[in-house]
Protein backbone atom coordinates (compact mmCIF):
# COMPACT_ATOMS: atom_id res chain seq x y z
CA UNK A 1 0.00 0.00 0.00
CA UNK A 2 1.54 3.22 -0.86
CA UNK A 3 1.17 6.56 0.65
CA UNK A 4 -0.69 10.05 -1.06
CA UNK A 5 2.32 12.66 -1.10
CA UNK A 6 1.65 14.71 1.69
CA UNK A 7 0.25 18.22 2.64
CA UNK A 8 2.40 20.63 2.65
CA UNK A 9 1.09 21.72 6.62
CA UNK A 10 2.47 18.30 7.43
CA UNK A 11 5.86 18.51 5.81
CA UNK A 12 6.38 21.44 7.81
CA UNK A 13 4.98 20.04 10.58
CA UNK A 14 7.81 16.95 10.21
CA UNK A 15 10.71 19.73 9.51
CA UNK A 16 9.90 21.78 12.71
CA UNK A 17 9.90 18.55 14.85
CA UNK A 18 12.84 17.31 13.34
CA UNK A 19 10.71 14.06 12.16
CA UNK A 20 11.35 13.68 8.50
CA UNK A 21 13.85 11.13 8.50
CA UNK A 22 11.65 9.33 10.65
CA UNK A 23 8.88 9.74 8.86
CA UNK A 24 10.85 8.49 5.76
CA UNK A 25 11.95 5.29 7.52
CA UNK A 26 8.28 4.15 8.54
CA UNK A 27 6.78 5.39 5.02
CA UNK A 28 9.07 2.87 3.66
CA UNK A 29 8.23 0.15 6.12
CA UNK A 30 4.50 0.70 5.82
CA UNK A 31 4.67 0.73 1.65
CA UNK A 32 6.56 -2.62 2.12
CA UNK A 33 4.17 -4.06 5.13
CA UNK A 34 1.98 -1.86 6.98
CA UNK A 35 1.42 -4.27 9.53
CA UNK A 36 5.29 -3.95 10.06
CA UNK A 37 5.71 -4.25 14.43
CA UNK A 38 7.70 -1.24 14.78
CA UNK A 39 4.64 0.46 13.58
CA UNK A 40 2.68 -0.53 15.62
CA UNK A 41 -0.27 -0.20 13.53
CA UNK A 42 -3.54 0.40 14.85
CA UNK A 43 -7.02 1.39 14.13
CA UNK A 44 -8.49 4.15 16.37
CA UNK A 45 -11.43 4.29 18.18
CA UNK A 46 -14.64 4.78 17.30
CA UNK A 47 -13.16 1.99 14.96
CA UNK A 48 -16.27 3.58 12.36
CA UNK A 49 -14.78 6.37 11.32
CA UNK A 50 -11.79 4.10 9.84
CA UNK A 51 -8.84 5.83 11.07
CA UNK A 52 -5.36 4.25 11.61
CA UNK A 53 -2.10 5.61 13.25
CA UNK A 54 1.69 4.54 13.06
CA UNK A 55 4.59 5.05 14.96
CA UNK A 56 7.11 7.61 14.28
CA UNK A 57 8.72 7.08 17.39
CA UNK A 58 7.58 6.96 21.42
CA UNK A 59 6.49 10.42 21.06
CA UNK A 60 4.70 11.30 17.85
CA UNK A 61 2.36 9.33 15.49
CA UNK A 62 1.29 9.48 11.72
CA UNK A 63 -2.46 9.55 11.75
CA UNK A 64 -4.19 8.58 8.39
CA UNK A 65 -7.14 6.76 6.82
CA UNK A 66 -7.22 4.25 3.62
CA UNK A 67 -8.76 5.24 0.35
CA UNK A 68 -8.51 1.83 -2.10
CA UNK A 69 -5.19 1.25 -2.23
CA UNK A 70 -3.76 4.09 -0.75
CA UNK A 71 -3.50 5.66 2.53
CA UNK A 72 -3.58 9.15 3.11
CA UNK A 73 -2.03 10.78 6.42
CA UNK A 74 -3.81 13.58 7.14
CA UNK A 75 -2.03 14.86 11.09
CA UNK A 76 0.93 13.71 12.77
CA UNK A 77 0.32 13.97 16.27
CA UNK A 78 1.95 14.01 19.94
CA UNK A 79 0.87 10.83 20.90
CA UNK A 80 1.05 12.02 24.77
CA UNK A 81 -0.59 15.36 24.13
Amino acid sequence: MKIKPLRDDIKEYLISHKLTKKFEKARRMFENDLRHPSLNTELLEPAHRGIYSFRLDLKYRALFFIDGDTAEVFAVTNHYK
